[in-house]
């Protein structure tokens, strides 16, 4: 794979200044993210804190019986690993690489020690958990009340503003895991959509032809979920974080 993009790729570390800027990327680690690899076991502690500056990372909700759906997305603009901060330590849920790429990480005590000196990091990583648990709730409701299509195209969509370009690397297998169905779903959903020419799907590989026709046969909570999004970020910037 290519060497790692700068840590300013990640929207959360490129938004730090001064010393405290100087002092996390100190301690940064740039380590590859390969299709499928675990980052964190449901359950099991975090020991990394993870910032994307390349790639996605999917957050699943694991059954008992291994079922899982996907809650939440998270790729350049985020991070892995709010459990630290929020006094959790652990999730229920599994972070899975969702598209290969890289990510810079910082061991669980380096980011309770950053997290703990209430600077400028910790108001960064409090904006971006509120965006994390927005998207969740969101995605909760999409699940419960919206068809299968609608909640394959709001996925495609949240892909796709994470990625620089309109394909995705992604197996049956994984896009069931994704949205909560099986391989014969995940065929009829995509096939509803090729039919339709909004995508192509084939050895693995998703293409987005049509954009604005994906976003028209979506729900609404794509939007609702990047609006508020950008909101939050938004009021970042103005609290003086320099976010954009």
């Amino acid at each position: 794979m290519p060497a790692p993009k700068s840590p300013e790729r990640n929207a959360l570390l490129a938004a730090l200044r001064g010393e405290e800027r100087a002092r996390v990327f100190a301690q940064l680690e740039a380590v590859p993210l390969t299709l499928g690899q675990i980052l964190c076991e449901a359950g099991e502690p975090f020991r990394h804190a993870y910032f994307p500056v390349e790639g996605i990372v999917s957050i699943l909700y694991v059954m008992e019986n291994q079922a899982s759906a996907e809650i939440a997305v998270v790729g350049s603009e985020g991070m892995i690993g709010v459990a630290l901060f929020m006094g959790g330590q652990s999730t229920l849920s599994r972070s899975i690489v969702q598209n290969a790429g890289y990510a810079y990480r910082l061991s669980a005590l380096q980011m309770q020690q950053e997290f703990g000196r209430s600077g400028q990091f910790q108001l960064l990583l409090l904006h971006f958990a509120h965006a994390l648990i927005t998207q969740m709730v969101q995605t909760a409701a999409c699940n419960r009340h919206h068809s299968v299509d609608q909640q394959f195209c709001r996925w495609l969509l949240m892909s796709l503003d994470r990625l620089p370009s309109n394909q995705l690397r992604m197996t049956q297998k994984l896009i069931g895991n994704m949205l909560g169905i099986d391989s014969d779903g995940v065929i009829t959903a995509a096939s509803a959509l090729e039919q339709a020419g909004l995508i192509g799907f084939h050895n693995g590989y998703i293409t987005v032809v049509d954009r604005a026709g994906v976003e028209a046969r979506s729900c609404e909570c794509y939007n609702v979920v990047k609006k508020e999004c950008d909101r939050l970020m938004l009021s970042a910037a103005s609290d003086g974080l320099g976010l954009d």
